[in-house]
C-alpha cells in the first residue's frame, strides 16, 4: 500500500482498499456519530415497532438527541383523529424501540397530527396543471413570433410532444 497527503479532506489517504468509513465526506461521518443511524433504523423497522393498524396512519418526522437539559425524543407524524391510539400505545413503542437498539435511546414520543396528505396532493396538482398552461401559452406566443418557418414549425412539434408527456 502507499500512502498519500491529501489536503482536501483528510489528512493521509490509502491508496488501493479502503474501508467505508474512510472513504466518507466528513459531514456524513459527523451525522453518523451524532446517532443519524438510530434514526434511520427506526425508519426501515417502524412496521415492526408499531404493528401494522398504527404503520397505516403515522410515521417518524426526526430523532431529536439528548443533551443537558432536554431528553432525547421521537417526533412522530400522526393522521388527524388517530392522536388517542398513538398515545395510548407510546409506552409499548418505547419499549420496543429501546428493545430493539439494546440500550436506552428514546425517552420521549412528541406527537404532531397532520390532515390527510392525498387531499393536499390533490389541489397542489390542479395549481400546478393551471401553471403549467400559462406558461405553456407563454411559450406559443414566442414561437409564433419567430420569423424562421423551419424553426417555428420544429419547435411547436416539440412542445406537442412535451404537452402529451
Amino acid at each position: 500500500m502507499h500512502f498519500k497527503n491529501n489536503i482536501k479532506q483528510r489528512n493521509k489517504t490509502v491508496q488501493g482498499l479502503r474501508s467505508l468509513k474512510d472513504t466518507l465526506p466528513t459531514n456524513i461521518k459527523k451525522i453518523i456519530k451524532k446517532r443519524g443511524h438510530i434514526f434511520s433504523e427506526t425508519l426501515n423497522n417502524w412496521k415492526y415497532i408499531v404493528g401494522v393498524d398504527l404503520f397505516k396512519v403515522c410515521y417518524p418526522k426526526s430523532f431529536k438527541n439528548s443533551n443537558k437539559f432536554n431528553k432525547s425524543m421521537l417526533v412522530i407524524m400522526v393522521k388527524r383523529g388517530h392522536e388517542v391510539d398513538l398515545e395510548y400505545s407510546k409506552k409499548q413503542i418505547i419499549n420496543k424501540i429501546n428493545t430493539y437498539f439494546g440500550y436506552s435511546i428514546v425517552e420521549k414520543l412528541k406527537l404532531v397530527s397532520f390532515d390527510n396528505y392525498s387531499t393536499k396532493l390533490k389541489e397542489n396538482t390542479s395549481i400546478k396543471s393551471e401553471k403549467k398552461n400559462k406558461t405553456n401559452n407563454k411559450q406559443i406566443n414566442k414561437i409564433i413570433d419567430i420569423k424562421n418557418e423551419k424553426i417555428k414549425k420544429s419547435l411547436i412539434e416539440l412542445n406537442k410532444i412535451f404537452k402529451k408527456r
